[in-house]
């Protein structure tokens, strides 16, 4: 090796890298000087734009690769200082590390998904044939209910007639109502009958109470009478009148049922009988109950008696026929009424 000759100036050694430490002199030869505050001249404040950003933000030693997240890599390995120049080869850059958060290069695979992840933010809905058929069925699931309510604004609900078959309700229903049947057991005429009437776009209703007597001398009634019509309008009470009175006996192990025939769609014939043999004492009573189209009807008859009470009442058979003859003649004079 050739000696450098005494006196001659060191030989400047090759900076290819920068170094994150200040150069170290020879032995021998003194530090270089730092300037004092005052020896440094003045320099303009930059402005935001031109304010460079913070030295420990950069890296200048890595590959930049995007990444989902805003903060720095957290498995980046942080930047080997560099030795003092002079010593030994120079560093070579360190190698550029994929960021596990990120995209990896050349994208998902084939069904855009990450491996074990979640679809990117902001991924288009699936539009193959199993999205078509979902947004099809939701299609045609409203298109069928906007042409139901159609179909229900045009014809509406409950816009059926009510089938009156001719019958008028009337405020003072009395006097339409025939008992000439019952007048050779109750001769005395009742002066004051009660009349009840009720009208409703939905129901009309007449209702007559008259009370039998037996002679003048009565002071009380010896029998009571009563005949009610509802017209409905609405909706058609036959299921319920079906019900009501085909299984009225239910209420009282005393009353019995019968279905008759010869009265409007359906007739039902209820009767009860508490005494027994020559004893009077309780109460017998019979109801023909008549369902004609929307019309019902009912006319009613009951008496009581004590041991106390010199009172005869009439057989319920006998009465039953009374009964039936008297509907037909009030069910007549109801229908050729003027009505309410």
């Amino acid at each position: 090796m050739t000696e450098r000759p005494e006196g001659a100036p060191p030989q400047p050694q090759p900076q290819d890298q920068p170094s994150a430490f200040p150069p170290v002199p020879p032995p021998g030869q003194a530090p270089p000087q730092t300037p004092t505050q005052a020896e440094i001249p003045a320099q303009p404040t930059p402005t935001p734009a031109q304010t460079p950003a913070p030295a420990q933000a950069q890296a200048p030693t890595q590959a930049a690769v995007p990444s989902a997240y805003p903060y720095p890599n957290p498995q980046s390995p942080a930047p080997h200082p560099q030795p003092p120049v002079g010593y030994g080869p120079p560093v070579a850059a360190a190698t550029a590390q994929a960021n596990p958060y990120g995209q990896p290069p050349g994208g998902y695979p084939p069904g855009g998904y990450p491996p074990g992840g979640y679809p990117p933010l902001g991924a288009p809905p699936a539009t193959g044939a199993g999205g078509r058929a979902v947004l099809w069925a939701l299609v045609g699931a409203a298109v069928a209910s906007a042409v139901w309510a159609g179909g229900v604004f045009l014809l509406g609900k409950g816009d059926t007639e009510a089938d009156l078959r001719g019958y008028r309700a009337k405020s003072d229903i009395c006097p339409s109502v025939d008992y000439s049947s019952f007048k050779n057991e109750y001769p005395e005429e009742d002066d004051a009958p009660v009349n009840n009437s009720l009208k409703h776009a939905a129901i009309d209703q007449s209702y007559c109470s008259i009370s039998l007597k037996e002679s003048s001398s009565s002071t009380i009634s010896d029998a009571y009478f009563s005949v009610q019509m509802d017209l409905h309008k609405k909706t058609d009470p036959g299921p319920e009148f079906t019900a009501l009175w085909s299984e009225y006996d239910q209420r009282y192990d005393d009353y019995e049922v019968e279905k008759v025939d010869g009265f409007g769609d359906e007739a039902y014939l209820i009767t009860e009988d508490t005494t027994s043999g020559d004893d009077t004492s309780g109460s017998r009573s019979a109801t023909l109950a008549v369902r004609d189209g929307w019309m019902t009807y009912e006319m009613r008859w009951s008496a009581y008696g004590s041991s106390y009470d010199n009172v005869s009442m009439p057989d319920v058979d006998e009465v039953v026929d009374w009964l039936k003859n008297d509907t037909n003649a009030t069910l007549d004079n109801l229908r050729e009424s003027d009505g309410i």
